[in-house]
């Protein structure tokens, strides 16, 4: 979970804007909770824009009107029903977290061709599916990408993610990788985080 500070708000044509103290990579389409703003404008939100210009209403036709003679940056843009309320300072706070499910522990149990034999195994299981879900995420944010936290975009990316929960499960009490042996000299590579990469779509430039 991240929290930013806020330190600016307005309302105009019931669509709430804030302004944090640091840029964010908070996209439209992602959660965020506002707190410190008022308990009529505190609350959980969808983002809906995330503009760079002073906001200045909406338009008959429902499009979003802005000063482009006016840069704002680190802003984002929510829908509120409430009056109108000038730009001004305030000392509020949002936070975002980015909990992502593209896989759960049946998927690395098929991939394992094996289920687990204790609860320990299952509990580490998803321990792994978890860190998993974070990374593949958090990488393809990384690499461009702007995809949903509660559905895999693609089954090559979903694959991915279970390849690499289970090479962290297999790693489980190695020294540096599940085939290591610390008197035995250097493993070999075992191949995986190449796949893993091309199946996730990072470590190259994005593509449609």
């Amino acid at each position: 979970m991240a929290t930013y500070t806020i330190t600016h708000r307005q309302v105009t044509d019931d669509y709430l804007v804030v302004q944090t103290l640091e840029g964010t990579e908070i996209g439209t389409g992602q959660s965020v909770t506002l707190a410190g703003l008022g308990a009529t404008l505190n609350g959980t939100y969808t983002v809906v824009a995330v503009p760079v210009y002073e906001f200045l209403g909406v338009d008959d036709e429902g499009d979003f009107i802005f000063n482009t003679d006016e840069i704002i940056t680190d802003q984002l843009m929510v829908a509120k029903t409430h009056a109108d309320i000038a730009r001004g300072p305030v000392a509020g706070t949002f936070t975002f977290t980015a909990t992502c499910t593209w896989i759960v522990s049946a998927n690395v149990v098929e991939w394992l061709g094996i289920a687990s034999s204790t609860a320990n195994d299952t509990a580490f299981i998803g321990t792994c599916v978890n860190a998993a879900n974070a990374y593949a995420y958090r990488r393809r944010r990384e690499a461009g990408y702007f995809d949903s936290l509660t559905t895999a975009p693609g089954d090559d990316a979903k694959l991915g993610t279970v390849m690499y929960a289970a090479t962290l499960y297999r790693e489980r009490g190695s020294v540096d990788s599940f085939s290591s042996f610390e008197q035995m000299g250097n493993p070999v590579p075992f191949g995986s985080s190449g796949q893993i990469n091309r199946l996730l779509g990072i470590n190259r430039s994005q593509v449609a």
